[in-house]
């Protein structure tokens, strides 16, 4: 499975209709994306976040949208939908083949490997430049 996540109208199913080779009308039935919205509902319950991960490992893609930035809800449901939301990340990033953030329209490869997909920087391949990100590889 790859997952890709980043901020809301940041190129994320742009992205994936990129990669799985198809049109919007197919993407649909390939790839699932806003899976925050269902950790929102299911809300701070880490068995069943767990188990809808399980779930969505059965698609191509898993598109997310980051929710954990910004300014923090007053609401305690908005709270604890954000926690869930970031609680799902957590979980598909681990499970998943191939990470990937797309900013601006940008991605970048997190980890994992895109045969074919050469044109996508790693965050690796970025480490020489100045003032790139230093990446802890929690994974291992």
């Amino acid at each position: 499975m790859i997952f890709i996540f980043g901020p809301l109208y940041s190129g994320k199913r742009d992205i994936a209709i990129k990669i799985l080779n198809c049109d919007k009308e197919r993407l649909s039935r390939r790839a699932i994306w806003d899976v925050q919205n269902q950790a929102a509902r299911i809300g701070n319950d880490k068995i069943k976040l767990q188990d809808l991960s399980e779930k969505l490992l059965s698609y191509e893609i898993v598109i997310a949208t980051e929710t954990g930035g910004g300014v923090v809800p007053i609401e305690q449901s908005e709270r604890e939908a954000r926690e869930a939301a970031g609680y799902l990340n957590q979980l598909l990033a681990r499970k998943a083949d191939v990470v990937i953030r797309v900013f601006c329209g940008i991605p970048v490869i997190l980890r994992g490997d895109l045969p074919g997909f050469s044109d996508i920087p790693r965050v690796s391949d970025l480490s020489g430049f100045s003032g790139a990100p230093r990446v802890l590889d929690l994974t291992r």
